[in-house]
Order: C-alpha cells, then structure tokens, then sequence
C-alpha cells in the first residue's frame, strides 16, 4: 500500500501524458509532413508503442484462434451431423431395395399360384426347442383358416395351425409334427417329408428300389389337399439304403431360408374351421 501510494503521483501523470500524446498524434493532419515536436514525440514514444503493439498483436492472434477453433468445431459438429444424416438415408435406401426384390419375388410366386393367396409379414417365432413355428399377421378377419398352406417366394413353409382374428401359427415344415406328400421331381419317386433336428426334413416311406440321388429337387405331390402340386420343398443331401428294411433314408434340406423369413404367402383354399 506504501509503495502505492509513493508511485501514485508519477504513474497518474505518465498515464496522463501518454494519453494525451496518443490524442495529439491521432490529431495530426494526414496532409502534411510532421514537423521537429511530432518527431521528437513519435521518436520518445516508440519504445512505448512497440511493446503495446507487440501485446496486442499477441492477443489478436490468441483470439482469431479462439474464434477459427470455434468455427471448427461447429462446423464439424454439423459435418458429423450430415454423415449420419446420409448413413441412415444409405441404409434405408438398401434395406428398401431388399425388401422391393423380396416382395417382387413374392408376387410373381403369387402370379404363378393358381389360387387365392393373402401376403402376410413375419412378426413372431416359437421361443422354445420343442416346436417349429413362426407367427404372422393375418388371421381369420383375413380369410385365413387353420390347415391352410403357407409359401414363400422360394417354396414351401408350412401350414396355419392356430389362427386367431389378428395373427396365425404356421406350422414349419421343418417340424416333427409336419407332414407334406412329395414326389422327386426327376424319378417321381413319392413319400412323405417329415420334419427333423437343425432345420432339416427326411423324404420318408420312400422303397428302397425308388430312384432317388443326391441334388434331386423335392416337390409337392398335390395329394391330401393341402399343398399345390409342383411347389418347391426342398434338395436331396444324402440317400441311405440299409441292408435290410424296404424304405431308404432320405435327407433333405429345404429350399426356403426359414430363420430369415420375412413375408409369406397363405393359399386360401382348404384348411378346416
């Protein structure tokens, strides 16, 4: 505080006079040539202005930078923004083109179908391990009753098993439960596909003098009222005649991918109240 007020006086009035040079030279007329006093002045005073000038050139460079940084980050922020934007639009765009191919795919199946047939999406599957089932959203104020076939654009899925206003069970073909008369279509061999284990069916009741070979396709017979005849099951993998018996074990894997099933068709004839 002492030494305050000890410099008080001088530094009020070097402020006072520097302030009224910097006011005087401000003043000086653009026009004419500054005359002994005002070099003199500007002369005295240059050791002063070069490091306020040095100070506030500093300080600019700081705040242009503050200022530059902040724009940065804006801008990447609202850069960010638009890549997300376009990422999303890019998969929705794909996941529209898959779903129109699907669907293209499902109405020529549809044209191809000589019955009345109802589209319907997949909405559920059976939790447990002990059925084969998937849920879809048709049900009897759609027409649909239990018995019913239910194909896809590749071939054959199942049949509706429970049926409500709303939504349907489908049976998979791939279930224990399932039943489907078939014939081999290059030899016409018959029997019937069963349902088995890991999302596989067996051709059963099948003699073993029928000619059956690996790579032969699989199809509806049309016997029973179900199933249309010539609908694509599924691909013969393996043929086992045993040394005794009159049948051969037949495997089969079918054709639709029924863990990525989307959209099916319900062929609404048959089926019971």
């Amino acid at each position: 505080m002492d030494l305050l007020k000890k410099y008080l006086y001088p530094l009020l009035t070097g402020i006072g006079v520097l302030a009224a040079l910097l006011f005087f030279s401000l003043n000086v007329p653009r026009n004419r040539d500054a005359n002994v006093i005002e070099r003199s002045i500007l002369a005295m005073m240059s050791p002063v202005f070069q490091p306020v000038s040095r100070v506030s050139f500093f300080f600019e460079n700081i705040w242009d930078r503050y200022i530059r940084l902040v724009a940065t980050h804006d801008e990447n922020r609202i850069l960010r923004e638009d890549i997300r934007t376009l990422n999303q639009r890019v998969l929705e765009g794909n996941e529209a083109l898959l779903a129109n191919d699907r669907l293209k795919k499902l109405l020529d199946m549809k044209k191809d179908v000589k019955a009345p047939t109802v589209s319907a999406s997949v909405i559920g599957e059976d939790a447990t391990s002990w059925f084969k089932t998937l849920i879809i959203n048709r049900g009897s104020s759609s027409g649909i009753r239990e018995g019913m076939a239910v194909i896809s654009a590749d071939g054959v899925v199942g049949q509706t098993v429970k049926v409500s206003s709303s939504t349907s069970r489908v049976l998979l073909l791939t279930d224990h439960a399932s039943g489907i008369a078939a014939t081999i279509q290059r030899s016409r061999a018959r029997g019937v596909v069963k349902g088995k284990a890991e999302m596989l069916c067996t051709l059963e009741f099948t003699t073993r003098e029928e000619d059956v070979k690996v790579g032969d396709m699989v199809i509806t017979s049309g016997i029973g009222g179900v199933f249309l005849k010539g609908l694509p099951i599924g691909e013969v993998t393996m043929v086992k005649r045993g040394e005794y018996g009159i049948f051969q074990t037949v495997s089969i894997r079918p054709v639709v991918n029924l863990p990525h099933l989307e959209e099916v068709l319900i062929v609404q004839r048959g089926g019971y109240e």
